[in-house]
């Protein structure tokens, strides 16, 4: 069965720091099954909880800061508030520029992870395109791999899998069942250029998704920025992927 279809909410920013609950409906009308925060502009995590639970989609995931340090009960709270267990996060290029960077972030992640273990929650890395390129002869997640708890898990980010060289179906595929959540975005596949509707570039969506099928629980629309305008696209986005017959949409 194909994966649900999800919107990270980064992708419309701009439009809900000046209307977050207007934005969050049309989305869920457009026929998104869920939606994945990157913060809560214009709004609180307590009235975004209310606001999905009243629309019905659910919150497969969340960008945050990681829950360590100052940062920790800012970050479990906000998870309570839109009854999400999966806590997604990441780190600067600057952070994986040589083997000994790799293992410190490695531990920063593994502390992350065991802080939202404790709490019965799941912790997921979200890649760039450096963690796939290559130091010292190996890519950067080759090396992460080997630091990294078993228990964190992937969401891999397809579109900058794909700008920095490999295959990403090939990656879906090596990572299987570490890697419940894909960021399905389309484009150039060119550093600094702006991404367009799924469906749109040169991305080959379609071999993404069988790749992680069987292991993909959402599929998750991302465009950081783009060509065209934002909500165009994002309904553009969900047509192609639910009408294809590549995500399932909002029942």
């Amino acid at each position: 069965m194909t994966a649900p279809i999800a919107l990270q909410l980064y992708s419309v920013r701009e439009a809900l720091a000046k209307d977050f609950a207007g934005v969050v409906r049309q989305v869920a009308e457009i026929g998104y099954a869920g939606v994945e925060p990157a913060g809560f502009p214009g709004t609180t995590a307590q009235a975004a909880g209310k606001l999905f639970q009243e629309l019905g989609v659910a919150v497969p995931s969340a960008h945050t800061p990681m829950p360590v340090g100052e940062k920790q009960n800012e970050v479990l709270d906000a998870m309570a508030a839109i009854d999400c267990k999966r806590i997604v996060s990441g780190l600067g290029p600057d952070d994986f520029k040589t083997l000994d960077l790799i293992k410190r972030s490695c531990d920063r992640f593994n502390e992350a992870n065991a802080i939202a273990v404790a709490h019965g929650l799941t912790f997921g890395i979200h890649n760039h395109w450096w963690e796939y390129e290559k130091i010292e002869g190996r890519y950067v997640y080759q090396v992460m791999l080997e630091f990294l708890d078993p228990a964190v898990v992937f969401e891999l980010d397809t579109y900058w899998i794909k700008v920095a060289g490999p295959d990403p179906a090939a990656i879906v595929i090596e990572f299987g069942s570490r890697a419940p959540l894909l960021h399905i975005k389309d484009g150039p596949a060119v550093k600094g250029q702006p991404h367009v509707a799924v469906g749109d570039g040169v991305i080959d969506v379609a071999s993404i998704v069988k790749a992680g099928q069987g292991h993909t629980e959402w599929s998750i629309v991302e465009l950081d920025q783009c060509a065209t305008d934002m909500l165009t696209a994002v309904a553009r986005s969900c047509r192609y992927l639910v009408g294809g017959g590549l995500a399932r949409g909002k029942s």
